[in-house]
């Protein structure tokens, strides 16, 4: 909190019309943004497909199903790869606090031919059991009993953790930020173990898995692979970051601390914040 108040009083205040010239600076930056992410979508959908040759079969709630199943008749599908391995008690906190953006469009993508499911290693009963604690209603398959995480570079085996052979975000282990953070019990920083702990494990189980996103068509039958993204690339997926972007402060991260909980975890609901005189009370 001292840190946030020191940059609210050595902010520049200036006038109106001042104000205005720099807004309409960075308006045109953020144009230019704006028509670059314009370009890089069409990008994203001028990639080639690979036609997905493996067999995959998923834990659900309506019964084992296979990769085209869960496009429930739609001709596109988009995956979340949500952090809850095997032995997790919890979910992830940062794909929980994603999650609670995706639970609301779901639906929406659902009517415009675009099927959305979130995936995870943790048995079928363990994530749906988090579902309800969360109030989230989104589809959510296990694949606990197949390559699929592993195959779509979110799970990692103990030995390539032992070995470092680990490959996230399309980079091999030695340079791989998320390989960095894989490393013996007595080096777990700080940071690290109060994260793991909020799953009830330790962190090299922790960092077995990993967060990204995928997404497939369907035609004539067959399931191609279309695109994957991962860590920073989940940025835009993240609804709390593009708020934040936009407040004050931004993001306001400090160190490694974990700045924000999962919804039920706050010591103060929405409403006990108002009672100052919060016109949310």
């Amino acid at each position: 909190m001292a840190s946030n108040m020191q940059n609210i009083s050595n902010h520049r205040v200036t006038t109106q019309e001042e104000w205005l010239k720099a807004r309409k600076e960075l308006l045109i930056a953020e144009k230019e943004l704006t028509r670059r992410s314009d370009q890089v979508a069409q990008m994203r959908r001028q990639l080639p497909w690979v036609k997905v040759e493996k067999e995959y079969l998923f834990d659900t709630e309506t019964g084992k199903a296979t990769l085209a199943d869960l496009f429930c008749g739609r001709s596109q599908l988009l995956v979340y790869h949500f952090m809850f391995g095997p032995d997790y008690e919890a979910g992830c906190p940062s794909c929980s606090n994603i999650a609670d953006s995706f639970n609301g469009f779901a639906i929406h993508l659902m009517h415009h031919d675009v099927m959305f499911t979130a995936i995870s290693r943790g048995p079928l009963g363990k994530l749906l059991q988090y579902r309800q604690r969360m109030g989230w209603t989104f589809p959510w398959a296990s694949s606990y009993e197949n390559d699929f995480n592993y195959d779509f570079g979110v799970s990692f085996t103990e030995e390539q953790q032992r070995l470092g052979a680990v490959t996230y975000n399309y980079r091999d282990g030695n340079v791989s930020s998320r390989a960095n953070e894989i490393k013996p019990a007595d080096t777990v920083p700080e940071a690290g173990k109060r994260i793991a702990a909020t799953v009830g494990i330790d962190w090299p189980t922790y960092t077995r898995e990993a967060p990204g996103m995928s997404a497939f068509v369907l035609k004539d039958g067959e399931v191609y692979h279309t695109y994957s993204a991962y860590e920073r690339g989940l940025d835009v997926l993240w609804s709390m970051y593009q708020w934040l972007d936009r407040a004050p402060l931004g993001r306001n991260e400090e160190g490694e601390t974990m700045w924000f909980k999962r919804h039920d975890e706050y010591e103060s609901e929405p409403g006990e914040l108002g009672k100052s005189g919060c016109c949310c009370s």
